[in-house]
């Protein structure tokens, strides 16, 4: 299956894909960004600095946490439409120079994941976001939502699993940490790897194994033959979420709070999720589950 659960093999390790440090236009040094994030519980952060390629391995002062190299690239394509991209990966020669096209293809040439940065906040269209062939979407940017109630990117992320129904979600601060941008610690995701090596966190966000939050959890997530189960932190709804107006639920507005759920995955849904949110308002996203292929008629 695309998505599997923490197991005894397996840990839940947090971590940002979107952090800004003082080699670009953040506020904090990655010094000062590890100290901080480490003590709100994160294992690992993505280096993703404007047009600076990171080298975490070179770095040899000692982290309370991960380091995973990244980088952020933004600018105009050919048709004029502006983007910002999150590129996870170790890369060389990478320059604004060369401008946002030959960019992204460099990082995908080197094995790099391309993530859509907080499309709703740049306001791209459908025909945007399904240009370029993006590995996942920041279904919600925590620094977007601060600035002008434009963090919540679901429906980009629909658009671009209409192109490709494996497209990935991600949740992510956008830290910057300065008087303008002041956000941290609002939106991350839990990956479930081995370890916590770059290697072994690299392979389980490409592989989707992972859920994104900007609050309550997944405790767990099984996922076989078009049935998903899920046990989570209290929360007041549970949702499996499909194409268009597809969708099934259990919660209610009053009432108990619900901690586990049981779907059926019809079979003839493109795609399908699950999202949970908590009394406060506050959600997380699985990625998209298996659906079993429909028998084709003889």
């Amino acid at each position: 299956m695309r998505y599997s659960p923490a197991t005894a093999a397996n840990r839940w390790f947090k971590g940002n894909t979107h952090i800004h440090s003082t080699c670009s236009d953040g506020g904090k040094n990655l010094r000062q960004l590890a100290r901080m994030y480490a003590a709100k519980g994160y294992d690992f952060l993505c280096r993703t600095d404007h047009w600076v390629a990171s080298d975490a391995k070179s770095d040899q002062a000692r982290a309370p946490l991960l380091w995973v190299d990244g980088v952020e690239l933004d600018g105009t394509d050919q048709s004029g439409s502006y983007y910002h991209v999150v590129c996870l990966g170790h890369f060389e020669g990478i320059r604004r120079e060369m401008g946002i096209e030959a960019a992204m293809a460099a990082c995908r040439a080197q094995g790099g994941m391309r993530i859509l940065a907080h499309p709703f906040w740049l306001g791209l269209t459908e025909a945007e976001v399904e240009r370029w062939d993006f590995d996942a979407v920041e279904v919600y940017n925590h620094v977007c939502q601060w600035l002008n109630g434009k963090g919540d990117s679901c429906v980009h992320w629909h658009q671009a699993l209409k192109r490709k129904s494996g497209t990935l979600a991600i949740a992510a601060d956008d830290a910057h940490i300065t008087a303008r941008h002041p956000g941290w610690n609002g939106g991350w995701i839990m990956v479930s790897a081995p370890d916590c090596t770059a290697d072994a966190i690299l392979s389980a966000i490409r592989t989707g194994n992972y859920y994104s939050s900007c609050g309550p959890d997944f405790e767990s997530i099984e996922c076989s033959g078009g049935s998903v189960s899920v046990r989570t932190s209290p929360v007041r709804f549970i949702r499996l979420v499909g194409p268009r107006d597809s969708g099934q639920r259990v919660g209610a507005f009053r009432g108990k709070l619900q901690t586990e759920a049981s779907f059926t995955i019809p079979a003839n849904w493109p795609y399908a999720y699950v999202e949970i949110e908590d009394a406060r308002g506050r959600r997380a996203w699985t990625n998209t589950l298996d659906i079993p292929a429909t028998p084709v008629a003889k």
